[in-house]
């Protein structure tokens, strides 16, 4: 079944010839806002139920509209109504033109009585934010099974030593845990952050018009209820041309996507053959065309290489609203492509970096073998001389030539006699070897910030 009225919610009197069938295909945002399908259809039901309580409309024209928008429904879920007939020139607007025309051809005059008291401006700005409200939850949950992913890994790794990275020089001896558990922290704030601006999203514009409210005396606050809102928004000219929900989202996102960009970077070092601290299981790797001995982090890649889609997406919003005077403006119709964008590559990208990490290899000895070098436990030595009474930086410069030496020696800290120690210090003795021993250094520090912890007592 095909929808094949044409004819604008807008085309009056006031027109007296059709629009160009060029300038319609360009004007019309249904090939990508036909998503919102669900969301216009609750909202109208909600606004049908009010006209009818309000007595704006009779509780049996409320029941028709609402029985032809749940037909509707299950039409579209069922296939039986699709949204373009094939035609350009029959394509309609929008989902909110589209659904309207198909409700007055089921249910005829009474259909046209549905968009009493409310514009399109404030029925697209309701709907987007019920679809977003709905598409964070989905994607908070895919952060809730990463964190729990990363906090299963971590916990098997807690012995696991591996060097830790300034200036992708090795610096300091840590764990695997340690390393996992910083990603763990960044996706928990993404988590909250998202949750924040979910909350702040849930204000009802319904009823604010076209941008000054309606002279019809209508019952917002029962609308907003119907559709699961807070609030309501408080300025009708805020309510339909506030998008920075949007905006805030997509932000919210543009973060979890740099954070998947940084693990993924990481993950893409750590399964070159210069590393090997990982591999990554055959299912979430590729091959070469020409080179049969290659494994590529494709996946990781592909993750690292998308989100600069979503930083676009946001730039896009922003640049989309920055110069709008108020209130609606039809640039606002370039919303829904970035904020849609936004939201399926970041639900994508972690629903194929959550089951990677799940499954990738970790090479420990590997990693314990690449914390052995590169003199990382300098500090420790430092601190060593420090504890028995020398000046931190009279030891920095000690414990430098130290390294100077071992590097021409071709010698580790851990090896280098203690005869040699001495010469550049009478502090050293045997327990010297105790304090730089790996193990150690990573111990303690890790007792020492558990020391430092505040208790949450929420």
């Amino acid at each position: 079944m095909n929808n094949n009225n044409n004819s604008k919610l807008w085309e009056s009197g006031r027109f007296s010839k059709g629009i160009n069938p060029a300038v319609n295909d360009f004007n019309s945002s249904l090939p990508f806002d036909w998503r919102l399908y669900n969301e216009d259809i609750q909202v109208s039901i909600a606004h049908a139920k009010m006209l009818g309580a309000c007595e704006i409309i009779t509780i049996d024209e409320s029941e028709s509209i609402i029985a032809g928008l749940n037909g509707i429904l299950l039409d579209i879920e069922s296939g039986k109504l699709t949204f373009v007939s094939g035609a350009s020139q029959d394509m309609a607007e929008d989902i909110h033109s589209f659904i309207e025309a198909e409700l007055t051809a089921r249910i005829g005059e009474t259909g046209k009585k549905l968009h009493t008291a409310r514009s399109r401006n404030d029925q697209v700005a309701t709907d987007l934010r019920i679809y977003l409200r709905k598409e964070i939850t989905a994607i908070r949950k895919l952060l809730e099974t990463l964190m729990k992913t990363l906090s299963a890994l971590s916990k098997k790794h807690e012995k696991t030593i591996m060097p830790g990275y300034t200036h992708l020089q090795r610096a300091q001896p840590v764990t695997f845990s340690k390393h996992l558990m910083a990603y763990y922290e960044m996706f928990w704030r993404d988590y909250f952050r998202l949750s924040d601006a979910a909350e702040r999203m849930a204000e009802c514009p319904l009823g604010c018009g076209a941008l000054a409210g309606t002279t019809y005396e209508i019952d917002r606050k029962m609308s907003a209820e119907e559709l699961g809102f807070y609030r309501l928004c408080k300025n009708t000219l805020d309510g339909v041309s506030d998008r920075d929900f949007a905006i805030e989202i997509t932000s919210g996102l543009s973060l979890v996507m740099m954070h998947l960009s940084r693990f993924c970077e990481e993950i893409i070092l750590w399964c070159s053959w210069e590393f090997r601290f990982i591999e990554l299981d055959d299912e979430y790797s590729t091959g070469s065309s020409i080179m049969p001995q290659k494994k590529n982090p494709d996946i990781a890649e592909l993750i690292r290489g998308k989100s600069s889609r979503v930083f676009a997406d946001l730039q896009t919003l922003f640049v989309m609203m920055k110069g709008l005077p108020l209130a609606y403006n039809k640039d606002m119709q370039e919303d829904k492509e970035a904020i849609f964008d936004a939201v399926d590559t970041t639900k994508t990208c972690l629903e194929m970096f959550i089951p990677m990490l799940e499954t990738l290899k970790v090479n420990s000895d590997k990693m314990r073998t690449a914390a052995t070098k590169g003199f990382i436990n300098a500090t420790d030595c430092a601190d060593y001389l420090v504890k028995k009474g020398m000046a931190f930086r009279d030891a920095y410069k000690v414990v430098g030539e130290i390294v100077g030496y071992c590097i021409q020696k071709d010698l580790d800290l851990e090896n280098l006699p203690l005869e040699e120690y001495q010469k550049r210090s009478n502090l050293f003795s045997d327990d010297i070897y105790e304090a730089i021993c790996l193990d150690n250094c990573v111990a303690n520090r890790n007792k020492r910030y558990t020391k430092g912890e505040i208790k949450n007592e929420t």
